[in-house]
């Protein structure tokens, strides 16, 4: 029995060398190294080639290396009998929270505005109790800057595919008061899980819905948002602009116009990055869990896509 790290693009190191520390004795494979695919019955993945996990016959659980799963689930061929975990933290929920509160502090008070002004000029900044924050996606991470939100005076809603309360916040859920939610939001914080029905969902359409001057927060997926529409509404002034910390292609291309847009703020993906070393035993006790034929922990419902 052995244990497979896959993450093409990330150093699979530091992974294997907090199971080897967590559990002394295991056999960890770091792809592509040489391994037998039948010795495998445990892996842990982040954006693994399409394909690849047909190839392991005793393929038991798929553990995802952090806290979305949507890079597992997307891809087809993963067998039906495999089990698919996730990462819980509470330290990426407070990673996350604190990176959404700064940037939503950065577009009210102008401040990366400024710094690229290179001029001695000031313009009025917002104050907190004139903005409605949206959150759309009220699961764990969204439930964590909602109420970092909060704690700061902002005023809070949020929108759910399914009915959620939340203390403070003003809730709504489901198609029906999506329009409603939406006309509220002066600043919209993209924190949906990536689904088939979540895709593109940040469109044209959509930003319709918004107020004039809405400002768009994208911490989810890439795959989340259309970026021409994107584009086209800034471009129109329906818009103030967006940060975005994910994208479509990762690393953003250097001919991509986002680049060339000062109203988009771009960062590479760093709203929350797990620490091996912090999530490893997680991974373990499921690990001792599948060996033992028990139920495991943080699995994931293949058909809701989280």
């Amino acid at each position: 029995m052995s244990v497979l790290v896959i993450s093409p693009g990330r150093d699979p190191e530091p992974w294997v060398e907090a199971l080897k520390k967590e559990y002394p004795g295991i056999n960890v494979y770091a792809y592509p190294e040489e391994h037998d695919p039948e010795e495998i019955e445990y892996a842990i993945s982040w954006k693994h080639p399409r394909g690849i996990f047909k190839h392991y016959p005793n393929l038991k659980v798929i553990a995802s290396m952090g806290a979305g799963v949507d890079h597992i689930i997307c891809d087809p061929e993963i067998p039906k009998n495999v089990v698919i975990t996730r990462i819980i933290d509470d330290q990426l929920s407070v990673d996350i929270s604190d990176f959404v509160l700064a940037l939503v502090l950065d577009h009210i008070r102008n401040i990366s505005f400024h710094h690229n002004l290179h001029a001695w000029e000031s313009i009025q900044y917002k104050r907190i109790e004139e903005e409605q924050i949206g959150i759309m996606g009220l699961g764990i991470m969204g439930s964590a800057v909602a109420q970092s939100l909060l704690k700061n005076r902002f005023n809070v809603s949020g929108w759910s595919r399914t009915p959620k309360e939340l203390p403070g916040v003003n809730t709504f859920c489901g198609e029906k008061q999506l329009e409603k939610f939406l006309n509220k939001s002066t600043i919209l914080i993209c924190l949906l899980p990536l689904t088939p029905e979540t895709e593109n969902i940040l469109n044209k359409e959509f930003f319709k819905k918004l107020p004039k001057g809405a400002y768009i927060i994208n911490v989810a997926r890439g795959q989340h948002l259309v970026e021409h529409d994107l584009l086209e509404m800034i471009d129109k002034g329906h818009l103030s602009g967006a940060s975005l910390d994910v994208f479509r292609i990762e690393p953003l291309p250097q001919e991509h116009p986002f680049w060339d847009y000062p109203k988009i703020k771009i960062t590479p993906h760093i709203a929350s990055i797990t620490n091996p070393h912090k999530v490893v035993h997680q991974l373990i006790d499921n690990y001792r869990r599948m060996k033992e034929g028990t139920e495991l922990k943080n699995t994931i419902e293949r058909k809701l896509g989280y």
